[in-house]
């Protein structure tokens, strides 16, 4: 097979499967293309190396090869996601019946040192928060993302994909949809309301917003939907302007906002449906992010503790 076919059965069966994705399996837009990434950086790989292999003649040791290339440049944890993602690739090409094996079958993961995700103090969001100019073009836009990151726990997909129509201020709630269409009624407190009202009253309605994005809350200076890189370099000149040091994502809001709900006696149950996880499990890390607190008082206050004599 040539170069020019072979780069047409990788587009087509890429395609395929990320339609699958969609329809059968009913995967949100950012995992499908988190899926497609993957797949495709190995067609790139091959092609660098001058293998013209298509997905079906693929074979365990060129996608091991890309593997260890990968393994000198990438965490373990990105190494294992694309793992994953091969994996689910092929067995769809199996359940396809292009292939009567996986070549990633007998391929394991690398182990994963997990970290405890990084923390905010309420002080130190206070901060970030009032640092902001508001008599700058977007501040309020600003303060009220930063507000609501952290006040409802969301994601930053769902932030940038939240609607008017979702919103139910009379009622102190909003509609979040979160991974796989999955909704859920999370509670906004009086300050957060508060900023959204004035957000949309006062500076939004001055926009010039074209018929497609009339619903979107959250707009860019065109008036379009604001992309996850610019809720990313919002928090990063906030934090910058704050003086904190640590590395701050979007994320980190939502890990702040569960640790304080779990510190202040919040059920464990409870955080979970906030945060839209599946599983228990995954909410049980703030567990851990707690007991690493209480082991430093420990530390700290006991009189047995090595750190006191």
């Amino acid at each position: 097979m040539n170069k020019t076919s072979t780069n047409q059965s990788w587009v087509n069966l890429i395609s395929d499967f990320c339609y699958y994705l969609k329809i059968e399996r009913g995967l949100s837009k950012n995992t499908i293309e988190s899926y497609e990434r993957d797949i495709k950086e190995l067609k790139r790989f091959l092609e660098t190396k001058k293998i013209f292999n298509t997905p079906i003649t693929c074979d365990t040791s060129q996608i091991k090869f890309f593997i260890y290339e990968n393994s000198k440049v990438k965490s373990s944890t990105t190494q294992a996601r694309q793992i994953s993602s091969l994996k689910s690739f092929f067995n769809y090409l199996m359940f396809e019946k292009y292939r009567q094996t996986s070549p990633v079958e007998l391929i394991e993961s690398p182990k994963i040192i997990k970290k405890l995700p990084s923390v905010l103090s309420i002080e130190e969001i206070n901060r970030i928060i009032n640092t902001i100019n508001l008599s700058k073009p977007h501040g309020h836009r600003n303060k009220t993302i930063i507000e609501i990151l952290y006040s409802c726990g969301l994601r930053v997909s769902e932030l940038v994909n939240l609607k008017i129509s979702n919103l139910f201020l009379k009622e102190k709630l909003i509609l979040i949809k979160g991974k796989g269409n999955k909704e859920r009624l999370v509670p906004l407190n009086s300050l957060s309301k508060k900023y959204i009202e004035i957000y949309i009253n006062n500076i939004r309605s001055l926009q010039k917003i074209p018929a497609d994005f009339t619903d979107i809350l959250f707009l860019n200076r065109n008036g379009k939907t604001l992309t996850r890189a610019m809720i990313f370099h919002i928090i990063k000149v906030a934090t910058k302007a704050a003086g904190i040091q640590k590395q701050i994502s979007p994320h980190t809001f939502r890990h702040s906002f569960a640790t304080h709900l779990l510190e202040n006696g919040a059920d464990l149950r409870m955080i979970q449906q906030l945060l839209g996880h599946e599983s228990i499990t995954t909410t049980e890390i703030y567990i851990h992010l707690n007991m690493t607190k209480l082991r430093k008082e420990i530390l700290k206050y006991h009189p047995r503790s090595t750190k006191r004599n």
